[in-house]
């Protein structure tokens, strides 16, 4: 029997070159990333933008046509029927496309087919699709229709690369410049677990972290969006630090919070840390420990990619394209850069007229995550009155009983349980108009939005009112005494509205 032959060393000479191997995988895991984003909008579908819903999606489109707007101002296809079927139709397209790419199949037409539909449902959904990471799936959705899967493109790879320095590093900008200095001074962190809009089962125990440990945790975060970032373009050694960094930073974050697709997404992006020959080394370690043989892991042996070619005049029309195309992503993400950082500088100014026009299409975002933290958290208790008084109704995924502990849901987001947090924060300044409607629907047609709650709600009350409580993590010994997890104090009654008599 002769001796198996050692591994080849693993060779990168250029370090902005994108590889084949590396594009497949990116593409079937932002795939699977995309098909979780629309099965999760999916199944929240009606509650949200149905006929029926809080925020019908027909009487949206009827307003914009009554204002005139045109599909500029209001980029969607919803402009050709907004009707129910239409909306589920929509979404069960772009998860549909989504598992064609994941499968290998037109990554290149169904990824940007899914982003023009998410698009379509960002531009409509009013606060339920306002986060960062919704119009950051639309962006990276879009930009891989520039990676090739056949052959290497260096420009592709560092288009992606860029992608992945603009979420980190702007965000540690807007850390740097928060307002309350709790990155400078460390203290961040020892708020952020508690008061994170809806935190994981292990965000209790990080809590309860020693305050030293968060201070480090803090100057450390800096440290990872202002300064790591720069390795993305850096030698072999500075990209795999960058990766191990990122990386071991979101799954922290998937761990206490719960962020829907996000740090899925994110961590999709790092794979354009690596090269084909990482890949490569790790596929083969783990089909020799799998006890496996055969081609790589993606079922294409590194020769069957590199014999993939197209004609001359093909490869450089789409080369030209792609260099039109990024630079003007890259002149887009610059003037969004601008304005939201520059402050009220002529930079900002002149970029403010280009980044107005462009930002309704969410192909060249900005991002500002956890610039600053909150340090409190108030939650709004939703309640009816009945003829034994008034009840509250906890929602799925929120505070409510306070032996319960935070769950995991992601990649799954609850829009409305996410988006009550920020109205819990600015209570004072009113209410949100999909509150309004969570309480008229309460009154009026209590099935709507019966899937939010965790209760039978009551088929007629008298009247509703929102419960505001403030919630603290109970430290070790109290969970020991009395097995909770949160402990809260009334703030405010906002209410009650009376129902009509039915």
């Amino acid at each position: 029997m002769s001796n198996p032959q050692p591994e080849p060393p693993i060779v990168d000479p250029a370090p902005s070159k994108s590889g084949p191997r590396v594009a497949r995988l990116f593409h079937r895991c932002v795939g699977v990333v995309g098909a979780a984003a629309f099965l999760s909008l999916l199944s929240q579908l009606d509650v949200l933008l149905g006929a029926q819903g809080l925020r019908p999606v027909a009487e949206l489109i009827a307003r914009a046509r009554a204002q005139e707007l045109g599909i500029l101002e209001l980029p969607t296809l919803f402009w050709l029927s907004s009707s129910d079927a239409a909306l589920h139709s929509c979404a069960t397209l772009g998860a549909l496309s989504c598992v064609l790419a994941a499968t290998g199949m037109w990554p290149r037409v169904c990824l940007p087919l899914a982003a023009l539909l998410y698009q379509s449902f960002a531009a409509v959904g009013d606060a339920f699709l306002a986060f960062q990471w919704d119009n950051m799936l639309v962006e990276v959705l879009l930009l891989s229709a520039f990676v090739p899967s056949d052959r290497p493109s260096p420009g592709a790879h560092l288009v992606m690369r860029l992608m992945l320095f603009k979420l980190y590093f702007e965000s540690g900008i807007a850390k740097w410049q928060s307002h309350l200095g709790d990155w400078h001074d460390g203290s961040a962190m020892t708020f952020y677990y508690e008061t994170a809009p809806l935190p994981a089962p292990l965000a209790w125990h990080a809590h309860h972290l020693p305050e030293s440990w968060h201070r480090l945790e803090s100057w450390f975060a800096l440290v990872l969006e202002l300064l790591i970032p720069f390795l993305i373009f850096g030698p072999r050694w500075g990209r795999l630090t960058a990766f191990a960094s990122f990386t071991l930073f979101q799954i922290v974050n998937t761990a206490t919070a719960n962020y829907g697709f996000f740090t899925y997404l994110s961590v999709t992006l790092h794979l354009f840390l690596l090269s084909d020959a990482d890949l490569a080394a790790t596929a083969a370690t783990l089909r020799s420990r799998l006890g496996f043989g055969g081609t790589g892991a993606d079922g294409h042996t590194p020769a069957a990619a590199a014999s993939m070619t197209v004609p001359d005049i093909r490869r450089r029309l789409q080369a030209g394209a792609l260099r039109a195309l990024s630079g003007g992503w890259v002149i887009a993400s610059l003037a969004g850069a601008a304005v939201h950082f520059g402050g009220d500088g002529a930079l900002a100014s002149a970029a403010r007229p280009l980044y107005g026009q462009l930002s309704p299409l969410r192909v060249a975002n900005v991002y500002h995550l956890f610039g600053h933290i909150t340090r409190q958290r108030i939650e709004p208790e939703f309640q009816t009155l009945g003829e034994a008084g008034w009840s509250g109704h906890d929602l799925h995924h929120k505070p409510g009983d306070l032996r319960r502990g935070p769950p995991l849901v992601a990649p799954h987001q609850p829009r409305v349980d996410f988006r009550l947090w920020f109205y819990g924060l600015g209570h004072r300044r009113g209410l949100p108009r999909y509150v309004r409607s969570v309480l008229e629907k309460l009154c009026e047609s209590p099935q709507v939005v019966q899937p939010l709650f965790v209760s039978r709600l009551p088929a007629a009350p008298d009247a509703v009112r929102i419960q505001l409580y403030r919630y603290h993590f109970t430290d070790p010994d109290q969970r020991a005494a009395t097995g909770a997890i949160w402990q809260r104090t009334a703030e405010a009654v906002v209410g009650p509205i009376r129902c009509r008599p039915r």
